[in-house]
């Protein structure tokens, strides 16, 4: 028992650092991303921490197994460095019980990665495109931030306030500069400036907005030209675009689980089998890591270690690939990714049993070379 414990929070210690790590690269690039987005006006910045503890279930659902991976082989690899597993072997500890011990932590992650993958996972992206979806709602005027010169998302327009009350209603020092396109939108005609003393927004009936800008100048013309053309206006209405909804994630994943049982939408069974695979690949995972870990003291701790990485790569881009197939209707659902799991669990099995093996081999081929020579 003492031996147990004293394994699993090797193991789980260096699962936790390892996790924490990938966790923090992982959500420093999407942070970069979203927080590009809020810069140029597309999100806005009150709510990138919102969205980025919505995504944390998602990252953590394909960190956790990766995370368990390695911290089987940096935890059992120090140990066969230090003879520590020369003693346990010596006591008893066969490398079958070895595996035995370590389907315990595996268990835990297991539970944690099946509750991540089947509720809040999904949860969490459901939230997201909610958000995104409000956020995509909002007009220029409903981001833009006083003194700062923002673009519209598709680049065609630069908007400048000196002064915006705070319910984002009146404008003061307003400069807009918009490029003019052709009839057909494949060649740009110039661009039109506009500057104005106020303005404000006006919803009609319909819904659409407007931004009506008052006491300013219309300026039209194409740049490295002299031929301008100046219009003074008292009153002059520029139509907002209306939003484009763009969800981050497909409607699937954002899918509850209990919704996936039963449909007969091949990618909705793909999604199925993907959450359910996630935790049955922490069980095989642990089932490579073990004889993996096994290092020479005099070969070094990390000899093993970058074909271990390759091996689990392999493994999660069959997975991915199978699930693509499946999505697809290439595989029927009873195979779905079930095959994946099995050709990674007899590698696991081989390489558990490898020196067993390796010895029938050995004892079977010498009667024959005894006979040989005598």
């Amino acid at each position: 028992m003492i031996v147990f414990r004293y394994l699993s929070r090797e193991v789980l210690v260096t699962l936790s650092a390892v996790s924490a790590v990938l966790l923090v690269i992982i959500m420093s690039g999407r942070f970069i991303k979203y927080l590009a987005q809020a810069a140029q006006g597309v999100l806005d910045p009150g709510v990138l921490f919102l969205i980025m503890g919505y995504r944390i279930p998602g990252f953590l659902q394909l960190i956790l197994p990766l995370g368990l991976f390695l911290g089987f082989l940096l935890a059992y690899g120090r140990l066969y460095l230090d003879s520590e597993m020369t003693v346990l072997s010596a006591t008893g500890v066969s490398p079958q019980r070895l595996t035995v011990y370590s389907m315990a932590p595996a268990l835990i992650v297991a539970l944690l990665v099946g509750w991540l993958s089947l509720g809040l996972a999904p949860q969490g992206v459901a939230s997201v495109a909610r958000i995104l979806n409000e956020q995509d709602a909002l007009t220029e005027l409903d981001t833009l931030v006083p003194g700062r010169f923002q673009s519209l998302r598709d680049g065609s327009r630069v908007t400048y306030s000196q002064e915006l009350s705070p319910d984002r209603s009146e404008l003061r020092g307003v400069f807009m500069s918009e490029k003019r396109f052709s009839t057909d939108g494949t060649s740009e005609r110039g661009i039109t400036v506009l500057v104005a003393e106020s303005g404000r927004q006006e919803i009609q009936e319909d819904g659409s907005r407007y931004l009506i800008l008052e006491n300013g100048y219309r300026y039209d013309g194409e740049p490295g030209e002299a031929d301008y053309r100046a219009i003074q206006y008292d009153t002059y209405g520029v139509l907002l675009p209306k939003p484009e909804v763009a969800i981050e994630a497909s409607e699937r994943e954002a899918t509850p689980t209990r919704e996936l049982f039963g449909s007969s939408d091949p990618r909705m069974q793909a999604e199925l089998q993907w959450r359910l695979s996630l935790p049955l690949l922490v069980f095989i995972v642990t089932l490579l890591a073990v004889p993996l870990s096994k290092v020479n003291p005099r070969q070094g701790r990390f000899l093993k270690l970058l074909p271990a990485i390759f091996l689990y790569m392999a493994y999660l881009g069959l997975l991915i690939a199978a699930r693509g197939a499946l999505d697809k209707g290439r595989l029927p659902a009873a195979l779905g990714l079930w095959w994946v799991h099995g050709i990674f669990f007899a590698i696991g099995m081989l390489l558990l049993y490898w020196e067993r093996l390796s010895l029938w081999w050995a004892s079977r081929r010498a009667p024959v070379s005894e006979v040989a020579h005598g």
